[in-house]
């Protein structure tokens, strides 16, 4: 099978299209023909070297994917072969095969194309899991999130927005600005140019503030809580150091929680993908909310793909087409 690999750590010219064995599955295993799979930051990281897989975890890169089913290991009940699937994945996405654990192999959402369905599991488990099941954003809670045109802030803002929460943004420029907006986004704040921590105070702070940022904005995090907030961070592309002031974060009564979806058991990635299809699922097949594709790049063009994710010109996912 293609599979795309880093012989030695560097920029996008470092990833390499190799000719590899397909994998089999084991027990309790799903394998399955890939039709497309997602760009996300994290693989970015890898091919830099500083994000390596979990232990026993294949090097191709890949975190998400989408594609038909075509064998069911020992055990596996639900799926047939020939169902077209969503995956979550620890690696491997970026190839002609993937095998996952079968608990992280979910029927794509009626009326969804493989390739949109390509940029669903990591970014909407990433959501689901930090923003609500972790966070526990309710009804009426204000969200903060950083990032609002990226994979992930698309996600944010809709599923928020879809659960009766009010959502802050920031953005890096106007263009952005009207994108978020269309999807939802009731403040949007152009970081360049704005304070976030003001338009969050106006509103008496927010009570969940999703971080991809990190270090750099972890002071400015805490002043835009209200009392009780919680800070989920999940990305430091600002910078894994930042100054805390325990005493503003004690006078908000607030939190602070880093987590990473990457190294999660298999049995709590199986719990986020079944409460995305009882929860999530009706909500794109109505058409309330979907993933924001940027742009198909074909598989022999993954250096493409990864630049367009560099520049941040892009809004929404990037996805890989496999089979091209």
């Amino acid at each position: 099978m293609r599979a795309v690999i880093v012989e030695e750590p560097g920029g996008p010219d470092s990833l390499v299209v190799a000719d590899l064995p397909d994998p089999e599955p084991g027990p309790g295993e799903v394998a399955v023909r890939v039709a497309a799979a997602g760009v996300n930051r994290a693989d970015l990281l890898q091919r830099q070297g500083h994000y390596p897989p979990p232990p026993g975890i294949t090097d191709v890169l890949g975190l998400e994917c989408s594609g038909v089913v075509e064998e069911l290991g020992e055990g596996v009940t639900g799926l047939a072969p020939g169902d077209e699937v969503c995956v979550l994945l620890s690696g491997g996405g970026y190839a002609e095969r993937v095998v996952a654990p079968a608990g992280q192999v979910v029927p794509v959402p009626v009326g969804t194309s493989l390739i949109t369905a390509a940029a669903i599991a990591e970014t909407y488990a990433t959501v689901w899991s930090n923003v609500f099941m972790l966070a526990g954003l309710r009804e009426g809670d204000k969200l903060l999130v950083h990032g609002g045109a990226s994979g992930i802030g698309t996600t944010a803002i809709q599923l928020a927005k879809a659960f009766g929460a009010t959502v802050v943004t920031t953005v890096g420029s106007e263009e952005k600005a009207e994108v978020v907006r269309r999807l939802g986004a009731d403040a949007v704040v152009n970081y360049r140019e704005d304070d976030f921590v003001e338009t969050c105070q106006d509103l008496g702070g927010v009570d969940v503030v999703l971080d991809i940022i990190g270090g750099k904005y972890l002071a400015q995090n805490v002043a835009s809580l209200a009392r009780g907030g919680r800070i989920v961070v999940i990305g430091m592309q600002g910078g894994r150091k930042g100054e805390l002031n325990l005493g503003a974060l004690l006078a908000k009564q607030g939190s602070i929680a880093a987590t990473s979806l990457r190294f999660r058991p298999v049995e709590e990635k199986a719990a986020i993908m079944a409460e995305l299809v009882e929860k999530v699922w009706p909500l794109i097949e109505d058409g309330t909310l979907g993933p924001v594709v940027h742009e198909t790049v074909p598989l022999s063009r993954v250096a493409d793909a990864h630049r367009i994710l560099e520049e941040s010109s892009h809004v929404g996912k990037v996805v890989l087409d496999v089979r091209a």
